[in-house]
């Protein structure tokens, strides 16, 4: 087969050149990590292969008896080879390697080549061992002899078993290659096969003697002879015609066994001639010895695979190969650069097997011998510990000579049942808070699981006794399945799930109609995901059908809308609704965020251009977190949690200069609480100037990526964390999702940045990076899964890349990672495949979209500091510099906040009547300029304005509707913010306005509440007028009309007095009335409004006269 490929260009020179000696299975994955791994590019990787093929599957060799076909062996594709590019890969096969000179870096070949190198590894794998009374050169010349090897090996045993005369087949050795080297003349249809094992039972370096008499029985059952205790001492052969020696049978202790043909498989023995004759040290027991980076006594020169003896050990099974390949592709592709990692070192393998042999699947896992090391170490006569049919504990005494995994006492917990052919046992410490290790025959399902298990080390979460029976099936949580009707759903408002469903079954098929009637869902939030989890379980009970419709205005889900904005290219809320919404409509609270979502996610253009800004929620609304009492909080970005002592020191002053509440946060950064809108602007550009960017606190996107110091500083770090973890959230910085997600990076196992409580979670091993995924805190907790193992630095970030991408393609509004990777169809399995196997073949588009993203950044506060317009939309009001405050402020442990609302606010309702000027004594009152509400005909806009001394209104702006006014108030928590809200309209056609707080909803035209009927509002005329038609004009009665009623100052939040009360001032409020002083008498009422301190005509009498106290105690 002539398919080698030379370099076709000088590039390859230039490179370090690493030469491999051998294409077997270890040599090849060598190669092909090298080649995923190097991707910048510094390596050209040369081989030479001794077989005239390409590299082949060895543990295979077994099918090739029924197939016949190389070709289904080979590890790669021909073409794959031919793909590579051949600046990076050259490749000859046929062609062995016969000497090394350390000194000039050369190596030479059976064909006369001499090829230079930086890096020389030796991959010459091993041959097959052979008894004492049998030479390798005697095993090639005697007809009938064979070693189970190779392609070539079979090829021979082939041929020779098809013989007429040979009816005998003997396999020496019961070891694994033994059985396969069985089951592999059993299946020429060989009359009597039969194979000499020296121990008591097969597989003695895998089972134990329960397991291995079951694999005999199984074995001797196929018809199969199976000797014991049976080693010959030499082998008996005659003369053929042409004078060559011919294999007829062994002396076994002085007694003659005949036999046509044999084949020895007891063992395997390093090549480690090569090796030796260049005057690379070699152990006596044979092997190539390296050190824990796997380098030889030469410099430059590594051997990996079975021709290595590590320790004095060499393994002739693929694992412990092909992790040393892991290891020394990785310390030659990621100890440098971006997230560099610790080189790797050799620990003792993974000896785990599962294989199936003679038609019986066999699995040992972890320190599968545990138990009998301890036995050994004291033994004790017992009785066999396990009956057939039985299970059965039993315990031992940890050995003197070898220190057990847990270091204690054992506990085996096993299992046989005849009937099946199946058993298990599996060792535990004596507590069963870790599992050690186990082997299992006939059902080995579980293989994979416990290896994983084993390998971590981790505190087992389920009893022992989980591993044989099984574990007990959970009940849904995710429906309140598991939860009765008088379960409270949502604690803010004391909504039971019976009540949910009570209102399905009463015909209410709308989640928005069930949640304005319970209110369930309209406090924190936190218990949306449940109760709409809930709602859905109860409308299928019903027979009803679940929309997925994301509202009235949008037939359809989130997840179709994003599709058709992508393909068609929309860019902006108008064009989109008019094209697959709800021509002539305004939107709502739901559809307007959901499409600014999208948009961001596609095109991430600044959220405060005038054609986006109104669709923008709560937050994203002034690039800030809105607090309760209306002032903002300022985070900016700490990629990491590392920052400079003078970026500190910048933060400090800027937080003392402007009077603000410090907090450190959860994600390693600093909150900064009570920034007035008007500042934001300055205290944004102070924070700039020090390096200081915005940290997207405030927007459904990345917070943080929280870090331990790693390698930077920590003594068992292994991974640079910090280094990651600044990389990851500067990448994905400003990136907007469905929901807000957050990442961690821990450096170690010991897990200090809670990696597996994140979205996204990355902890270090010796091998790479573990990747987690679909983790969160919050009102329902998740812990993350383990998505892939052991991931080379250079690939994390493409499938984190592609993972979050998918995720804002696919993922319902406002739905975390943990909640949506719950309910993807197929689960993690499914998102495996669709990222780490592109079962889908969209990766590419993954990561290209994800690039784009990327690309587009810009730090949204710096835009909005920069542009003199944006900047105008951060005054409190557009007529005048004055400010407004709307709760006092308190002092408490040396720093200012907001005093405490209460737990409920009295309910309230404002009315015109309550209004001392008739309304036909109105007047327009120019209280804005046209240019000041931003007018435009794709989007609302809104603005505030103070009016007399003391009162606050809102002016909204609607396009094809005209101007409307409302008080600014909202009632729900006297806040004065509705400026700030979104405005939308119903499925009657009826605007109103969204208060950003809660989600209340006012009717622009009367001021009804449609979510809350105990909140009105008052609402006023507008429109343009004036002179030169450029100023805004209200409708309205006297100011003082309007300070006596909705003033500022009397709906203010202050804190109360303690000696009044008796309690902490920082947590005790009083609702002060419009004289500013705490009135005893009775005051309940201002012009038939209800002021909050008790309800209008109670009745009720205390001592002062009155329906109660006017100050509120909570």
């Amino acid at each position: 087969m002539a398919i080698e490929y030379e370099p076709s260009g000088s590039d390859s020179s230039e490179r370090i050149q690493v030469m491999v000696v051998g294409l077997g299975m270890v040599g090849i994955a060598f190669i092909e990590k090298m080649l995923t791994l190097d991707t910048a590019g510094k390596y050209f990787i040369r081989t030479c292969g001794e077989e005239p093929v390409v590299a082949y599957n060895r543990v295979g060799l077994t099918e090739y008896f029924q197939h016949r076909n190389i070709e289904d062996l080979y590890l790669n594709d021909v073409s794959w080879y031919a793909e590579q590019n051949p600046e990076h890969f050259a490749f000859h096969i046929g062609e062995q390697v016969m000497t090394i000179n350390t000194e000039d870096k050369v190596v030479h070949t059976s064909k006369d080549n001499s090829y230079k190198y930086d890096i020389l590894v030796l991959a010459t794998g091993s041959v097959a061992g052979l008894p004492p009374y049998m030479t390798a050169e005697r095993a090639k010349t005697t007809k009938g002899v064979f070693v189970y090897r190779s392609i070539a090996d079979l090829e021979a045993i082939i041929k020779y078993g098809e013989r007429p005369e040979v009816t005998r087949a003997s396999v020496i050795g019961g070891g694994l290659l033994g059985l396969e080297a069985a089951k592999a003349v059993y299946d020429m249809k060989i009359p009597n096969v039969s194979i000499l094992v020296r121990q008591d039972y097969p597989l003695n370096r895998q089972l134990d003697s329960s397991a291995g008499e079951l694999v005999l029985k199984k074995i001797e059952k196929m018809g199969v002879e199976v000797k014991t205790r049976c080693e010959p001492s030499s082998i008996i052969t005659r003369q053929n015609e042409e004078g060559e020696e011919v294999f007829e049978g062994f002396h076994i202790k002085g007694e003659k066994i005949e036999s046509d043909m044999v084949i020895f498989a007891i063992g395997i023995a390093p090549r480690d001639d090569l090796a030796r004759s260049s005057g690379i040290e070699v152990e006596p027991k044979g092997g190539i010895k390296v050190g824990d980076d796997l380098q030889t006594s030469a410099k430059g020169v590594y051997a990996i695979g079975e021709c290595a003896s590590w320790r004095g050990n060499f393994y002739g099974l693929i694992a412990p190969g092909v992790e040393m390949a892991d290891i020394l592709a990785f310390n030659l592709t990621q100890t440098e650069g971006t997230a560099a990692h610790v080189p790797r070192s050799m620990n003792p393998p993974d000896l785990s097997t599962r294989l199936k042999l003679m038609g019986v699947d066999v699995a040992s896992f972890g320190d599968y011998f545990a138990d009998i090391r301890a036995q050994a170490a004291k033994p004790k006569p017992k009785s066999d510990p396990v009956a057939e049919g039985e299970v059965a504990i039993s315990q031992a005494k940890p050995s003197k000579h070898r220190k057990l995994a847990a270091d204690g006492p054992i506990q085996c917990l096993t299992y046989h049942d005849p009937f099946s052919a199946t058993y298990k046992k599996y060792i535990f410490t004596e507590d069963g808070q870790h599992l050690l290790g186990g082997m299992m025959i006939g059902d080995v399902g579980d293989f994979t699981k416990l290896v994983a298990i084993t390998k971590k080390k981790k505190k087992l979460d389920v009893p022992p006794s989980d591993f044989i029976l099984g574990a007990k099936k959970a009940g849904a949580e995710d429906d309140g399945g598991d939860l009765e009707d008088d379960a409270v759903v949502c604690s803010c408002h004391n909504v039971t799930k019976g009540a949910i469903g009570t209102c399905v079954k009463g015909g209410l098929t709308d989640l928005a109609a069930v949640k304005t009637k319970t209110k369930a869902g309209s406090g924190c939030g936190g218990c949306v995901p449940l109760i709409t989890n809930i709602f859905k379980a109860e409308m299928k009970k019903s027979g009803h059908q679940v929309s997925t419709a994301l509202c009235p205005h949008f037939k359809m889900s989130r997840q179709d809308l994003f599709q058709i904005i992508k393909i068609k290219k929309l860019r902006d809320f108008h064009t989109i609704n008019e094209t697959v919404g709800s021509p002539g409509t305004v939107g709502c609270e739901i559809c307007k965020p959901a499409v600014a979502s999208i948009l961001s996610s596609l095109y991430n253009e600044h959220v405060m251009k005038v054609e986006h800004h109104h669709n923008q929620d709560t937050n994203d609304r002034f690039l800030a977190n809105i607090q309760r009492n209306g002032t903002f909080s300022v985070v900016p970005r700490i990629p990491g949690g590392e920052i400079s002592p003078d970026k500190l020191v910048a933060i400090g002053k800027i937080a003392s200069e402007y009077g603000l509440y410090t907090k450190i946060t959860g994600g390693q950064r600093i909150d900064l609480f009570g920034a007035s809108k008007p500042d934001l602007p300055d205290i944004w550009a102070k924070l700039h100037a020090a390096g200081l960017e915005s940290g997207h606190a405030y927007g459904k996107s990345l917070r943080t990526v929280k870090s331990c110091v790693g390698t930077t500083w920590c003594r068992f770090g292994v991974g640079d964390s910090v280094g990651l973890a600044i990389d990851l959230e500067n990448r994905y910085r400003g990136v907007r999702s469905p929901h807000k997600f957050k990442g961690g990076v821990s450096g170690c196992v010991r897990e200090c940045a809670e990696a597996q409580s994140k979205d996204f979670g990355l902890i270090a091993t010796d091998k790479g990076w573990n990747i987690f995924v679909g983790g969160n805190g919050g009102m329902k907790p998740r812990h993350a899964q383990l998505f892939a193992q052991d991931v080379p630095p250079s690939k994390v970030v493409r499938i984190i890349d592609r993972y979050l991408m998918y995720y804002i393609r696919t993922a319902d509004r406002l739905v975390r990672t943990a909640p949506w990777l719950e309910s993807l169809e197929g689960g993690i399995e499914k998102l495996r495949k669709v990222i780490l196997e592109d079962e889908l073949g969209i990766c590419a588009d993954l990561d290209a979209e994800m690039d784009s993203l990327i690309g587009t950044y810009e730090d949204e506060w710096k835009k909005a500091v920069e542009d003199p317009n944006t900047r105008k939309r951060f005054r409190q009001f557009v007529n005048t510099d004055e400010r407004k405050p709307a709760i006092d402020i308190i002092t408490e442990r040396g720093q200012k906040r907001a005093a405490d609302w209460p737990r409920d606010f009295p309910s309230q309702k404002f009315e015109r009547q309550h209004l001392g000027t008739p309304e036909d004594q109105w007047q327009w009152v120019d209280l804005a300029n046209v240019d000041d509400l931003e007018i435009n005909e794709s989007n609302t806009t809104s603005v505030a304005v103070r009016y007399g001394t003391d009162t606050q209104l809102a002016i909204f702006h609607v396009p094809n509707k005209g101007l409307y006014a409302t008080q600014q108030m909202c009632p729900h928590k006297r806040a004065f913010v509705l400026d700030h809200g979104i405005v939308g309209d119903d499925k009657n056609g009826e605007l109103y306005v969204s208060c950003p707080l809660h989600k209340r909803n006012f009717k622009l035209d009367g001021g009804d509440c449609t979510n809350d009927e105990s909140l009105k509002i008052l609402t006023f005329n507008a429109r343009i007028g004036g002179a030169d038609n450029k100023s805004v004009q209200v409708k309205l009665p006297p100011p003082e009309d309007l300070d006596e009623v909705i003033g500022s100052s009397k709906w203010m939040v202050k804190k109360a007095t303690a000696e009044a009360f008796g309690k902490n001032s920082a947590t005790s409020i009083e609702i002060i009335a419009p004289s500013g002083e705490i009135d005893s008498q009775d005051n309940t009422k201002v012009n038939g409004i209800n002021n909050g301190q008790g309800e209008a005509g109670c009745g009720t009498s205390t001592s002062t006269g009155g329906c109660g106290n006017h100050a509120l105690e909570w």
